[in-house]
C-alpha cells in the first residue's frame, strides 16, 4: 500500500481438485453404468441405484476447502491498540501467530496500515499519504517487486528504503519518511522505519495490497 495463486495460499487449488474429482468422479460412474449392457433375467436383481452419498461427500469436502481458504482472510485478530493510531506510532506483534498468507491494508480516512497474516493482524501504523494532486490510488495492487536500498530520481534523490512497489509508474509502500502532521507524499504509501524494514522482510512479489477510503473492518469480517 502474486499471483492470486500464491496470495490464496492454494486453498483454491485444492478446492479445484475436489471439484475436479466430483465432476471425475460422476462421469466415471455414469459411463460405467451405460457400458453394462447385459441383459438381466427376470430372476436377476435389478442393479442397486447409484447412490448420491458419494457426490454429496464429495461436495461437503469442496465446501469445507473452500470454507477454509476463505477464512484465511478473514479477521481474526486485531492488535489491541488504545485509541486512534498518532503519527509515528506503530506496533508489531507476530509471536505466535501461524503461518498464512500475507495481506496489507490501507485506508486513505484513517490514514492507518495494517498487516495482516494468515488473517491474523501483526502490524500496524499511521501512514503518510498522497494530496489531491498526487492522490494515493484505491484498489487491489499485488507487490510488483521490492528494492531495499531506493533512491528516487523523480523526486530529488529522496531516500525511500525498503521500498515495495505496486503500480508500475512508482507507486510504492516505503521508509524514509518523516510520518509526521502536515507531511504527504506524492501518492505513495510512506510508513516508520520499523514497520517498513519488517514488512518488507516477509513480503514477497505477489503478495497483495487493499487500498480502501473509508472502509471499516472487524473481527470475523472478510478483508477481501
Amino acid at each position: 500500500m502474486d499471483v492470486i495463486l500464491k496470495w490464496i495460499g492454494g486453498g483454491t487449488v485444492a478446492a479445484a481438485l475436489v471439484l475436479a474429482g466430483v465432476a471425475i468422479g460422476g462421469t466415471a460412474t455414469a459411463e460405467g453404468d451405460s457400458a453394462r449392457e447385459t441383459p438381466l433375467d427376470e430372476t436377476s436383481a435389478a442393479p442397486a441405484p447409484v447412490s448420491a452419498t458419494r457426490f454429496d461427500a464429495h461436495g461437503a469436502i469442496a465446501a469445507k476447502a473452500v470454507a477454509d481458504a476463505q477464512r484465511l482472510y478473514t479477521v481474526r485478530r486485531i492488535l489491541p491498540i488504545d485509541g486512534p493510531i498518532k503519527y509515528g506510532e506503530w506496533h508489531w506483534d507476530d509471536e505466535g501467530v501461524p503461518d498464512g498468507p500475507l495481506l496489507v491494508t490501507v485506508d486513505l480516512q484513517a490514514r492507518t496500515i495494517s498487516i495482516f497474516r494468515g488473517g491474523y493482524e501483526i502490524g500496524a501504523a499511521a501512514v503518510l499519504l498522497g494530496t489531491d494532486e498526487h492522490p494515493t490510488p484505491t484498489g487491489v495492487f499485488p507487490i510488483l517487486w521490492k528494492q531495499r536500498h531506493n533512491v528516487s530520481e523523480k523526486y530529488g534523490n529522496a531516500p525511500m528504503p525498503w521500498s515495495m512497489f505496486l503500480t508500475s509508474d512508482g507507486v510504492a509502500i516505503h521508509g524514509g519518511s518523516e510520518v509526521e502532521n502536515g507531511y504527504a507524499s506524492h501518492g505513495c504509501i510512506g510508513v516508520p522505519d520499523p514497520i517498513a524494514e519488517r514488512l518488507f522482510a516477509i513480503a514477497t512479489t505477489g503478495d497483495k495490497v487493499v487500498i480502501t477510503d473509508g472502509q471499516r473492518i472487524g473481527m470475523g469480517d472478510s478483508i477481501i
